[in-house]
């Protein structure tokens, strides 16, 4: 027994020692993050930005969008989403809602309230989609259109919206999200700038919950009342500024947020367009840069990080549980798919960096996270050296998690500022404190389960209700 008690004693030793390495590399990794991103943002808004994009609404370059709105069961908030999409400020765009098979009155709803009549037009089908039921034309708003289609999925919807499109490039939005009205212009100068150097662009997605929002429009910025959703904004805020500005700056990022991401329609079309898996825009945007290694081509996918998209967070647990667990699974998806990237030097520094990032920091981050919570829980009953283990471990996960959320509502009070009263970056700031105590742990029990749930091959998206970020439903 002590010979056994002795082996289990070692390998705790040694569970515990790389837990505390691996955080270690992780908070140096996540420094540097930092760095570049609080260089480069501070570098952005030093500049009079407000000129330069009202000078994009008169050039004759300025590129026209189309923007995809898929839409399923979106009946609660798609009338406000619309009309945020109609009022935004850009010389020349189309909104085409592609309405995926609703079962709810979604399709009924935009009939009424944009006045739709329906089109004879044959679809150029660039890509293999289920089929189209029929399409309409708003007699309101010309620019305004609604495929109807029998249901095929987000990725197939995105597909029948890109073959219906008629200009260069195109967005993909949610059909419960309001833009604030500049961010088209924001989200595409780099790519006007680029001479067609740039083929993809994202935006910041924030959270709607709690801010006023009238007529597809934010009235006014406020927190959500919900602990949960003030947790989300930060993990968005961390996200984003830190994260994706960083992968961002050295061309190495393989995530535009489904959300609000602005593509050239011809690339898309030439890699084939969104494929039928849970994280369709991640396994898009590497299978773009796969095909730029492969062609040998000099093409860049960016984040901007001051472009706005606000969406709705899920409010309680169970639809967050469910959220978290499908980004995972789709997180695997991706990088499995195209697993011959990682290490390869034909892929350059998307096999060697990015690809490496996702597989062990995104994806198996949490399993070493719950192990560090499961030794910390197993080092109280032994007791001794294994108590101080523990308690590295604790404030290391401290520093890991609240200390990075707390850089990260800093960075954006310095540098975007879209939060305009003092009181609510305050509560941002005491929440973050306290995002490892319960709400990280959390999100690490979740994105294991999506494992597991990877494992035991359950597929779908899991059912998701949403409230609507908008007050304007009817």
């Amino acid at each position: 027994m002590t010979i056994i008690s002795n082996i289990w004693l070692n390998l705790l030793s040694v569970v515990g020692t790389f837990i505390i390495i691996y955080m270690v590399f992780i908070i140096i990794f996540y420094s540097i993050m930092l760095i570049i991103s609080l260089f480069h943002l501070r570098k952005e808004f030093q500049l009079d930005d407000q000129e330069p994009y009202e000078e994009l609404l008169t050039l004759n370059y300025t590129k026209p969008i189309s923007i995809l709105v898929p839409a399923y069961n979106e009946s609660i908030g798609i009338n406000g989403s619309i009309r945020s999409l109609l009022g935004i400020e850009y010389p020349e765009f189309e909104v085409i809602v592609i309405n995926d098979g609703s079962t709810d009155d979604t399709l009924e709803k935009l009939k009424t309230s944009f006045n739709l009549i329906k089109l004879n037009k044959v679809i150029r089908k660039q890509i293999s989609t289920k089929e189209i039921e029929a399409v309409y034309q708003s007699s309101i708003y010309p620019n305004l259109y609604v495929v109807d289609k029998v249901n095929g999925g987000k990725a197939d919807a995105l597909n029948a919206g890109i073959n219906f499109s008629q200009y260069p490039y195109f967005c993909s939005m949610d059909g419960d999200s309001i833009l604030e009205r500049d961010a088209f212009l924001k989200v595409m100068k780099p790519i006007i700038e680029s001479d067609d150097e740039i083929i993809a662009s994202g935006g910041s997605i924030r959270i709607a919950n709690g801010c006023e929002i009238e007529s597809g429009e934010i009235v006014k910025i406020r927190l959500s009342q919900r602990p949960l959703v003030v947790l989300q904004i930060i993990e968005y805020l961390r996200a984003f500024l830190m994260g994706r500005v960083g992968l961002s700056r050295h061309n190495l990022l393989l995530i535009v947020s489904g959300a609000f991401g602005v593509f050239s329609k011809h690339w898309v079309v030439q890699a084939g367009g969104y494929s039928h898996t849970v994280g369709e825009d991640m396994e898009l945007v590497v299978r773009l840069h796969r095909m730029i290694k492969e062609r040998k081509l000099n093409k860049k996918i960016v984040y901007v990080p001051d472009p706005v998209c606000w969406t709705e967070a899920p409010e309680s647990i169970t639809y967050l549980r469910r959220q978290r667990s499908r980004w995972h699974r789709g997180l695997f998806e991706s990088l499995w798919t195209h697993r011959q990237l990682f290490f390869n030097p034909k892929y350059g520094s998307i096999g060697f960096v990015s690809m490496p990032y996702f597989i062990f920091i995104e994806f198996l981050g949490p399993v070493i996270e719950l192990l560090g919570y499961l030794f910390m829980v197993i080092s109280l009953f032994i007791g001794g050296i294994y108590i101080e283990y523990a308690i590295l471990i604790f404030l290391i996960s401290i520093l890991y998690g609240s200390i990075f959320s707390m850089a990260a509502v800093l960075l954006e009070e310095w540098s975007l500022r879209k939060f305009p009263r003092v009181k609510d970056v305050i509560i941002l700031f005491l929440f973050s404190l306290t995002e490892s105590l319960w709400y990280r742990p959390l999100t690490v029990l979740w994105r294991c389960e999506g494992i597991f749930h990877l494992i035991i091959r359950k597929k779908g998206w899991g059912e998701m209700i949403r409230k609507g970020v908008s007050n304007d439903h009817a």
